[in-house]
């Protein structure tokens, strides 16, 4: 390191400090910091770019904001002048990922990894450039290798090292099964920054031996090793569990401009600092402000809430689009008016019925006693009056606006 560090001026050594000052924001863990500062040194001092890589199997292709924590850390890579190496297991993807898993996944088929790819493609390009990216697809040299292969690369693994992984370990504990392909997932994972000759991989806290397998088996392979850069996990909107569109505590970058921001407004109120950190694409200065401005008490929660709520919707949707939906906010659910675009459902129920029924038939609530928990909570307003009782019946007449909580307007049509 001190020896790339002296080769380098002034102005160079400015640089590599600029670089891992941005690097360095947010992560969770880099193994090791001074490597990445010496692969950083040697870019700038060689004018050659670092090559960033970023395995995905594309086990579910809706991309919501804790996928984009990895994505914005490598724009940032990427607008650094380095190269993005994006690695889709089409080959890996058929046994899939076990990290924290209790059972072993459902092997994916070739259709299904190319059209969830293909989806993936179209979402990541409102992160990062996709015209710049590296795209590679894994098949094409995991599914070369033969037997001989195999047991070749096998053999620069121990079983004692596979099982130090906490996944595999909870399993044995509990006496759940773990079949013999799923250890060959981050073998695979690790051959392919062997190929590639990755300086950088990045992922997720989750993907912490993963990653290092890649270390494990480029220097098995006599290659220089790359740095493992992890990403903390973006706990959803919940503030509890780590953000999934199955635990329904998520934001989609593809979703409507008002509700992402009406969602934005929902973050827990010491998840803040976090998401402006990791979702958001405010530069270091204006983020240092705003941070020591809300530790300080300077800056509202609220207020702060709404500038991340439109810095996200800009991000995705464009600045008069985050314009409109601040305004929507403000004008709905801060002065208590009604949207003007409220979507409009045919009726073609009873004229006559019970508030339970109407909500399911309208599709806004799933199941009768979801409703009526609604109802019990008082999220439920017919014509901007609270409805209190869930025996509630009323008659259905043309313009009626039902509203379930603070977001979700219908207007039903006879």
């Amino acid at each position: 390191m001190k020896e790339v560090i002296n080769q380098l001026n002034a102005e160079q050594v400015t640089e590599v400090k600029r670089q891992m000052s941005v690097y360095t924001q947010g992560v969770q863990d880099i193994i090791p910091l001074e490597e990445l500062e010496a692969k950083v040194a040697k870019s700038v001092l060689q004018n050659k770019p670092l090559k960033i890589k970023l395995g995905l199997d594309p086990s579910a292709p809706d991309v919501h904001l804790g996928h984009t924590v990895v994505l914005n850390k490598m724009r940032q890579f990427q607008e650094n002048g380095h190269i993005i190496q994006l690695i889709i297991g089409d080959f890996t993807g058929k046994i899939g990922d076990p990290t924290g898993k209790s059972a072993a996944r459902k092997q994916l088929t070739d259709d299904e990894v190319k059209h969830n790819a293909k989806t993936y493609f179209e979402q990541f390009a409102k992160v990062i450039d996709m015209e710049k990216v590296e795209l590679h697809f894994n098949s094409k040299w995991l599914s070369e290798l033969n037997f001989e292969d195999v047991i070749q690369l096998a053999g620069k693994i121990t079983v004692a090292r596979l099982l130090e992984r906490d996944d595999f370990e909870e399993r044995i504990a509990f006496g759940k099964p773990i079949s013999l392909h799923e250890f060959f997932y981050p073998l695979m994972q690790g051959y392919d920054s062997v190929v590639l000759e990755s300086d950088i991989e990045l992922g997720g806290t989750d993907q912490h031996f993963n990653i290092l397998m890649g270390r494990h088996f480029q220097e098995k392979f006599g290659k220089e090793k790359q740095v493992a850069l992890l990403m903390p996990l973006l706990e959803g909107l919940d503030g509890v569990e780590k953000m999934s569109k199955s635990k329904k505590n998520y934001i989609g970058i593809d979703e409507n401009p008002q509700e992402m921001y009406g969602k934005a407004m929902s973050i827990p109120d010491e998840l803040m600092t976090k998401y402006f950190e990791l979702v958001s694409d405010l530069a270091p200065e204006q983020l240092q402000i705003t941070m020591e401005q809300l530790k300080a008490g300077e800056l509202h929660p609220r207020d702060a809430k709404m500038l991340l709520g439109k810095t996200i919707v800009r991000m995705y949707h464009g600045i008069e689009a985050a314009e409109q939906a601040e305004h929507h906010f403000v004008s709905v659910f801060q002065k208590g008016s009604m949207p003007d675009d409220i979507p409009v459902i045919d009726w073609i129920g009873d004229k006559e019925t019970s508030i339970i029924d109407l909500l399911v038939g309208l599709k806004m609530l799933s199941s009768k006693s979801e409703a009526r928990r609604m109802i019990d909570n008082k999220g439920v307003k017919v014509n901007g009056d609270q409805v209190d009782n869930s025996q509630f019946s009323l008659t259905i007449t043309d313009g009626l606006i039902v509203q379930v909580g603070k977001r979700k307007f219908i207007k039903v049509k006879i």
